[in-house]
């Protein structure tokens, strides 16, 4: 990790059968691997800004894993012993980019797009976690580790079987179903009981 930010940010789509149905696609073979980049990312509290380039963000509820040693072609159980800690992460996205782009660079990767915190949470057992994500108030989306289609020691063994993942690094497991768009002046929560809540409130960008 360099300057307190992840070497990278790791994120699998697909991972919950029912998100995926929700958008029509089909459950991958395998763990559909995407990035983040780390100059998206914002603190609880910070905003989310809604570029014009989008007519369509959406939230993106996820339980976040952070590598606390360096993982290489790692087993399941090795793996499962790589893992420092828990985040919420709230991976935003601009749906109607990521339909139009047929790649998923720009639509993921907007700076803001990527909330993450309160606070890494140390010592839980990752088969028991459950994800929250509210706007408004209002409950949107509901999952647990239970519903992954690739649970997290998996998740992490064939990631490391493509690159290296480095202490620090964000790995982000796939979101539930029930994701839908954000709009100016949104409060949109990311709650992952026993971690904390990742509150972050959505602007739009100011005319440059």
């Amino acid at each position: 990790m360099k300057n307190g930010r992840p070497s990278k940010i790791v994120c699998v789509g697909r991972n919950y059968v029912a998100h995926a149905k929700e958008l029509g696609n089909e459950v991958p073979e395998r763990p559909m691997l995407f990035f983040k980049p780390p100059s998206a990312l914002i603190a609880s509290d910070e905003a989310i800004v809604l570029p014009p380039a989008s007519s369509r963000v959406e939230y993106e509820g996820e339980i976040g894993v952070v590598i606390g040693r360096t993982l290489r072609d790692a087993t399941p159980a090795e793996a499962e012993e790589g893992i420092a800690g828990f985040i919420c992460i709230n991976d935003v996205t601009a749906r109607d980019l990521q339909k139009s782009d047929g790649q998923w660079g720009r639509a993921k990767g907007f700076d803001t797009f990527c909330p993450a915190g309160p606070a890494v949470a140390e010592g839980l057992d990752w088969r028991n976690l459950e994800v929250i994500t509210r706007v408004n108030g209002e409950p949107r989306q509901r999952g647990s580790t239970a519903d992954m289609h690739f649970q997290i020691p998996e998740l992490l063994s064939y990631i490391s079987g493509v690159m290296t993942l480095e202490p620090g690094d964000y790995v982000a497991t796939g979101t539930p179903a029930g994701v839908g768009i954000l709009a100016p002046g949104d409060v949109v929560e990311v709650e992952i009981p026993g971690v904390g809540v990742l509150r972050n409130p959505v602007t739009v960008a100011e005319d440059r």
